[in-house]
C-alpha cells in the first residue's frame, strides 16, 4: 500500500519542448522542465498562461503538438492516462453523488482489479473471486481513509460532507491507486479562505508522509510559496523563472515575476541610468550602479516591507530627498498596509508594510519621509529583465518620496 516509496520506480518527470495550440491560439511555446522524484513543484501564473494545459498533457488528457513527456525516465507519449501511473485531483471534486465515501474511494481499484463480468450485479452475490478482491479493496480503502482521517465518514454520501471533507475524499481516490505522481489542478480554489489555509497544511504534510512527486497548479501565489520545493512561474505559455520560492521572491528574473510573487505587489518606480551606471531616482543619483548605458530608462522595484518611515539624514549617506503623502491605511490586525502618493507623471504611488506602532505615527494626508535599503531593491531594464548591481552599491541609502504639491 501507499507509503512504500522505496518499492516504487523513480518518479521523475521530464518535459522536453512541449508545444500546444488550440486552433490559431498558441497555449504552450516549447516548455522544458525536469521534476525530481519526490519533489513538490508548483506551476503558478495568471489565468490562461498554459499551466492547466501542461498538467493535462502530463496526465495524458491532452496531446501535445510537439515535444515529449517522460515519467521515471520512460517516454509515456504513447500511453493512455491510466497507464501512466499518475493520479489527478481536479478543481471540481468529481465525486459520484449516489455513492458512499467508501465506494467513491474504491472506484479506481474496482475498475482496475475487476473484470467487467465481476462488476455485474448478479456476479457480486455469487462470485467467490469477487469477494476476495473486495476484501483487498476494502483494506486499501481503509488504509487511505485512516491517513486522511476519513474513517468516520466512509458510509456518508458527498452531499453530507463539507467542502474540505469532499476534497479529502478526492485525494483519497487518487491515493488509493498508489500513483508515482500526483497531479493537482487548482484543488483548493472552491474552498473558503479559512479552509484553504487548513488544506495547504494538510497537503504539505501529506506530501511529506507519502514522499511521492507532486505537481500542483494554482494561480494563488500564497499556495505556491507555502507548499512548494520549487515554483515554476508561467506566463503566455512559457516558464519565466524556475526556482525555490525564496529565489522567485528575493531574486525575481523579471518585472512580471516580481509583480506576481509577493503581496502587496512590488512598488515599481521609473528611474534612469546616469554617469558611471548610477541609477537616478527622480533625478537624484543612488549608490546602486548597473551595467547599462547612461540615459537608459530602468525601473526600480521596492518591496512593501523594504520601506520604512524615517528622516532623511545627510550624515547617514542620503542619496536623494523626497517626501510621500499618506493616502490610505489598511488595518490587517497584526500589520498595516500604507498607501502613499508620489509626485511625477509616472509615479502614482507606493505601498508599505508597517507595524501598528509605526502606522500610528502617520496620519492620512500627512507628508513623511520613506527610507529603503538599496540592497533589498531591484533594478529592471527596459525589457523588464532584472539587472545585477555592480560592486560597491550602498545598503543604507535614504530616499524620501514627495507627493504632488
Amino acid at each position: 500500500m501507499h507509503g512504500q516509496a522505496e518499492n516504487r520506480d523513480m518518479a521523475t518527470v521530464g518535459l522536453q519542448s512541449i508545444a500546444k495550440s488550440f486552433g490559431a491560439t498558441k497555449v504552450l511555446g516549447g516548455v522544458d522542465l525536469s521534476i525530481a522524484d519526490g519533489e513538490f513543484l508548483t506551476l503558478v501564473g495568471p489565468s490562461g498562461c498554459g499551466k492547466s494545459t501542461l498538467i493535462r498533457i502530463i496526465a495524458g488528457l491532452e496531446t501535445q503538438d510537439s515535444g515529449s513527456v517522460a515519467i521515471g525516465g520512460l517516454g509515456v507519449d504513447h500511453m493512455r492516462p491510466h497507464e501512466r501511473r499518475v493520479a489527478m485531483v481536479f478543481q471540481s471534486y468529481a465525486l459520484y453523488p449516489h455513492m458512499s465515501v467508501r465506494s467513491n474511494i474504491a472506484v479506481p481499484l474496482t475498475m482496475s482489479r475487476m473484470t467487467m463480468r465481476q462488476r455485474l450485479p448478479l456476479v457480486r452475490l455469487m462470485s467467490r473471486s469477487r469477494r476476495e478482491i473486495m476484501r483487498g479493496i476494502d483494506a486499501d480503502v481503509a488504509a487511505v481513509a485512516a491517513q486522511l482521517q476519513l474513517e468516520h465518514l466512509l458510509d456518508r454520501r458527498p452531499a453530507q460532507l463539507s467542502g474540505g471533507q469532499r476534497q479529502r475524499v478526492a485525494l483519497g481516490r487518487a491515493m488509493v491507486r498508489n500513483p508515482d505522481v500526483f497531479l493537482m489542478d487548482e484543488p483548493l480554489s472552491n474552498l473558503d479562505a479559512k479552509l484553504r489555509v487548513h488544506m495547504r497544511t494538510e497537503l504539505a504534510e501529506l506530501h511529506k508522509r507519502l514522499g511521492v512527486t507532486f505537481i500542483y497548479v494554482t494561480h494563488d501565489q500564497i499556495e505556491a510559496m507555502t507548499m512548494s520545493d520549487r515554483v515554476a512561474m508561467m506566463d503566455a505559455g512559457e516558464i519565466l523563472q524556475l526556482g525555490k520560492p525564496s529565489e522567485l521572491y528575493d531574486l525575481p528574473a523579471s518585472i512580471k515575476v516580481a509583480q506576481f510573487i509577493g503581496s502587496p505587489a512590488i512598488n515599481l518606480l521609473p528611474a534612469t541610468v546616469g554617469p558611471g551606471g548610477r541609477v537616478e531616482l527622480f533625478g537624484r543619483p543612488l549608490a546602486r550602479a548597473v551595467e547599462e548605458p547612461a540615459g537608459s530608462a530602468v525601473t526600480l522595484g521596492i518591496r512593501a516591507e523594504a520601506l520604512s518611515i524615517g528622516q532623511a539624514d545627510p550624515g547617514h549617506g542620503a542619496r536623494a530627498s523626497f517626501s510621500a503623502r499618506l493616502r490610505r491605511k489598511e488595518n490587517l490586525g497584526s500589520e498595516f498596509i500604507l498607501h502613499f502618493d508620489l509626485a511625477g507623471p509616472d509615479a502614482s504611488g507606493v505601498t508599505m508594510r508597517a507595524t501598528p506602532a509605526s502606522a500610528a505615527l502617520v496620519q492620512e494626508s500627512s507628508e513623511v519621509t520613506l527610507t529603503f535599503d538599496e540592497g533589498l531593491c531591484h533594478v529592471f531594464n527596459s525589457a523588464g529583465r532584472r539587472l545585477e548591481a555592480r560592486d560597491g552599491s550602498s545598503r543604507n541609502t535614504i530616499v524620501s518620496l514627495k507627493a504632488w504639491p
